[in-house]
């Protein structure tokens, strides 16, 4: 992850995810490759260290990482306007983000607490703990699930917010480490994986990668400056069937339709 490469490029990706495997077929053989079409692009702000991403209501969610500088915020995503900000204690370094039972819920990295949000005014309302470090975050019906930077989900009951499993995610054998920002997308779980410009497509039934989404020189290198890192951020519209995805210090978002060539 973290410190360093952790910076914020914020690209933005939405996605028709027609290829993609469900999250409850039978483990493949081999995972499948994915790469992507890019649809438009949209502004956003290059100072963002963006950790955490999601999308409801019609407005993009954001957590923004780096100590004196983390934040909770709502963006317009044709603009990349900040719409509202919540900025948090500067001992604390913002991580994932997910939406449960209506509130936002914020990791830190390696403080060991969460921050709970009012979804509309970004209130802070309460907080929970966990041991260990905090990288991303996502949401199900039933359960939200960490990750901390390892080759391990924790699974987290949503009403007390307390560990109750953890699932290895493998790729055929092998682990798959630097487990980063989440997002459940039509059943399956998408992972960013750090420090790398790659997703791992996850089934959370079993932790097999089932494929992966190859987004290499999706930000143009126009774009780039000494300070831009790594991809990092995954939202999906489950309503407009859009997959947004960002990175660190990114100054565009890219709405991308997923494709196997």
């Amino acid at each position: 992850m973290k410190a360093p490469l952790k910076s914020a490029l914020f690209i933005l990706l939405a996605a028709s995810m027609g290829p993609a495997p469900a999250a409850d077929e039978e483990p493949a053989a081999a995972s499948t490759r994915y790469t992507y079409r890019v649809i438009a692009s949209h502004p956003h702000d290059p100072e963002a260290f963006t950790q955490g991403l999601l999308f409801a209501d019609g407005k993009l969610y954001e957590s923004t990482g780096g100590y004196g500088t983390s934040s909770l915020r709502i963006l317009d995503l044709a603009s990349g306007r900040v719409l509202r900000e919540r900025r948090l204690p500067d001992d604390r370094f913002g991580e994932g983000l997910a939406l449960s039972a209506g509130r936002l819920h914020q990791l830190t990295w390696k403080a060991g607490i969460g921050f709970i949000h009012e979804v509309s005014t970004l209130t802070p309302i309460g907080e929970f703990r966990y041991r260990g470090e905090g990288w991303g975050l996502a949401a199900s019906a039933d359960s939200l699930v960490m990750s901390d930077g390892s080759a391990e989900l924790r699974f987290l009951d949503p009403a007390t917010l307390t560990e109750v499993r953890r699932l290895p995610v493998r790729d055929g054998t092998e682990p798959v480490t630097g487990l980063n920002e989440l997002e459940f997308v039509e059943g399956a779980l998408y992972a960013n994986v750090w420090p790398s410009d790659r997703i791992a497509i996850i089934n959370p039934a079993n932790g097999q990668v089932r494929g992966w989404l190859d987004l290499t020189g999706l930000l143009p290198l126009v774009f780039r400056t000494p300070r831009t890192d790594v991809l990092n951020g995954i939202a999906y519209d489950a309503a407009g069937k859009r997959l947004f995805v960002t990175g660190k210090h990114w100054p565009r978002l890219f709405q991308i339709e997923v494709t196997t060539h």
